[in-house]
């Protein structure tokens, strides 16, 4: 599984995964075979009706009008999971993987449609499957854009230190993998008493990203005795919050995270 690393605001690098291959196969794997049902439902469901209601079987205006409404969730399903769903599909959510900008953070409605628009295997073998079960072969002649671009993503997610395809190089994205099983531990969140008096009030000029990149940081301090780590985040956020004080690094940085919890709760 490769890794890479974004430096922070804080002249401090976060690790992610990329996602493996393997497992971004699978996830799309899912995504189809569910679409394929859809696909499936919507058109037994169609031929019910249309045979209940004794539908012109020769009003082809009709029939691709329907066609069109029933391929629209298809074409559209990727785009509308990554925007309503955090960058996440179905297939992705099952197996832990996120669709996430370069530098570690939520991705923009903007790149979210770069992306969509430059899928090649999610539009193209949808398209294939349909038209091999409606006899629309003529419509596989107009694929070969498609074909050359899913070759040319293969290449590149195996190739490219990122694992990106077209989509993610032109968006400004990646897919990485993620925690689906979190937990309190792994979140910023810390309990503070409703006496609490914040010591740092400047801690909400700071990103949620920031804010996380702290936790990770003295989580990493802890666990790994990365002490310098600290101590140079510390500083570099006293620089950055123009803050002078005299508190161990460690205390510091946890009466930061103390502060975040409890303005952002309070107010």
């Amino acid at each position: 599984m490769g890794k890479i690393n974004i430096p922070t605001t804080f002249n401090i690098d976060i690790e992610f995964e990329t996602a493996p291959f393997h497992v971004r196969m699978f996830a799309w794997i899912i995504d189809f075979v569910l679409l394929v049902f859809y696909m499936i439902i919507a058109y037994n469901i169609y031929d019910a009706v249309a045979d209940k209601n004794d539908f012109s079987a020769g009003n082809a205006y009709d029939r691709w009008s329907i066609d069109l409404l029933i391929m629209l969730p298809v074409v559209s399903y990727h785009l509308l999971c990554e925007l309503f769903w955090n960058g996440q599909s179905i297939g992705k959510r099952l197996l832990g993987l996120r669709v996430v900008n370069d530098n570690g953070g939520k991705a923009s409605p903007g790149q979210y449609i770069i992306r969509w628009l430059l899928r090649s295997a999610d539009i193209s073998i949808p398209i294939i499957v349909i038209a091999l079960l409606l006899g629309i072969v003529w419509i596989l002649k107009a694929l070969w854009i498609t074909s050359l671009m899913f070759i040319a993503d293969v290449i590149l997610m195996a190739v490219h230190k990122a694992a990106k395809r077209l989509g993610d190089l032109a968006a400004g994205t990646m897919l990485i993998k993620t925690n689906p099983k979190g937990n309190l531990e792994d979140t910023i969140f810390m309990e503070v008493a409703d006496s609490y008096v914040p010591v740092f009030p400047q801690v909400m000029r700071l990103s949620d990203r920031d804010v996380n990149t702290i936790k990770g940081i003295l989580d990493s301090g802890r666990k790994m005795g990365h002490y310098q780590m600290v101590e140079s985040a510390s500083e570099r956020v006293k620089n950055v919050l123009a803050i002078e004080s005299s508190m161990p690094a460690f205390d510091f940085l946890d009466t930061l995270l103390k502060d975040y919890n409890y303005i952002s709760t309070k107010n």
